[in-house]
């Protein structure tokens, strides 16, 4: 195979007697997501590299790897033959065209075996470019052009650094239910909890006909976005009219949306049993609306026995804003269909709810309780994205 993009990961070079775990998961991550292309992928100390013939596919490869959680950086790499005299004759040839006034070599070399090391082939490459570039200088530390080699079973030269999103590669940490909504805050939770090596699983209150199939296409795309990141998506769309309906009917309207929050966690913990889930996820945001008080987060707590994992707990709004629309979800969260957490919100909601009040009002939906729970899980729909 003729091209090559070179990977680099960050943290989980640290992890130890656990590393071989975390590299082959971010391996597996890698060729899921490059799965239409024609690629090889392989492994060695401090890198990965994907080879594939197609110098067509190269933006499109970069831009799925920049997405793949665990990778700090891609480069498209130029493969050169393990021979002085060739790569002096490569490097020449890349600088050719290319347009700068300082610049630095950075080489590795990782092959003790090669015959210069990797100061003396930096200051080598150094040299040849001064011989076949006029008019230019070194600058050690902040060159235009910082022309990198690295010298391993086969020598890499490239100059370009793309950033990637880091962190853990998804699946290193289990799965973890997301209560996902059609807002904005829900998708950047899920976003930043696969990015700690958590596998989301979607889980979805449409409270049909008060919520439209459009809110519900809406929550499915915000879905499929994230799935980019995340290697596919798994989405639980659980029917939640009649559970909604018997709390407004029996409940004081002032504790709705707290009880609303708890039959969701319960309904969830339901759906974790059966995909084998460790935790829960949603988009709070301290005091960001009345559900989101300390006291009732509290209340909330309490009908899980999951953890539950609040990524966003400590952000503003224009900071949730501002990392959906570096992840591609705002767009889509901001068109106009309301989720079954909006539609039913009590005029003056209780911000600070009293566990055994909210029992005590949980006791009038007791004798309905196992049965609207099992029916909203066993009637949910699922979709694979």
């Amino acid at each position: 195979m003729k091209y090559a993009v070179l990977i680099r990961y960050g943290e989980i070079a640290l992890k130890g007697l656990n590393r071989n775990f975390f590299i082959d998961t971010l391996v597996r991550n890698i060729k899921e997501s490059l799965k239409e292309f024609k690629v090889k992928v392989k492994k060695f100390q401090g890198r990965i590299i994907v080879y594939y013939d197609n110098e067509d596919d190269t933006e499109d490869i970069l831009k799925k790897l920049t997405r793949v959680f665990g990778i700090v950086s891609v480069s498209p790499v130029k493969i050169i033959e393990k021979d002085l005299t060739v790569i002096e004759e490569e490097v020449a040839d890349y600088i050719k065209d290319l347009d700068f006034e300082t610049f630095r070599v950075s080489a590795r070399r990782a092959d003790k075996n090669f015959e210069l090391n990797s100061q003396e082939l930096s200051r080598h490459l150094g040299g040849v470019v001064l011989k076949n570039k006029d008019d230019v200088s070194v600058d050690l530390f902040e060159p235009e052009l910082n022309i990198q080699i690295e010298v391993r079973e086969e020598v890499y030269l490239y100059s370009k650094i793309i950033p990637g999103p880091g962190g853990l590669p998804v699946g290193t940490s289990g799965k973890t239910g997301l209560l996902l909504s059609g807002g904005i805050d829900s998708p950047v939770a899920g976003y930043m909890m696969a990015k700690r090596g958590l596998k989301p699983i979607g889980i979805y209150f449409h409270a049909y006909p008060y919520t439209s199939d459009d809110a519900k296409d809406k929550v499915l795309k915000l879905a499929e976005i994230l799935s980019t990141y995340t290697g596919g998506m798994k989405v639980y769309v659980v029917p939640f009219t009649d559970i909604q309906l018997k709390i407004i009917e029996l409940c004081p309207e002032k504790q709705i949306t707290i009880l609303i929050r708890r039959y969701m966690a319960k309904i969830a913990e339901k759906i974790a049993k059966k995909e084998g889930i460790g935790s829960l996820t949603t988009g709070e945001s301290l005091g960001q609306v009345a559900s989101q008080t300390q006291e009732s987060l509290l209340v909330t707590n309490e009908a899980a026995h999951l953890p539950v994992f609040r990524p966003l707990i400590g952000l503003d709004k224009q900071e949730i804003v501002t990392i959906s629309k570096d992840i591609g979800t705002y767009e889509t969260s901001i068109l106009p269909y309301e989720d079954c957490c909006t539609i039913f919100v009590p005029k003056h909601p209780e911000t600070k709810p009293k566990l055994a009040s909210i029992k005590k009002s949980e006791e009038l939906l007791k004798p309905f309780e196992d049965e609207l729970i099992d029916k909203a899980v066993n009637d949910s729909q699922i979709y694979e994205l």
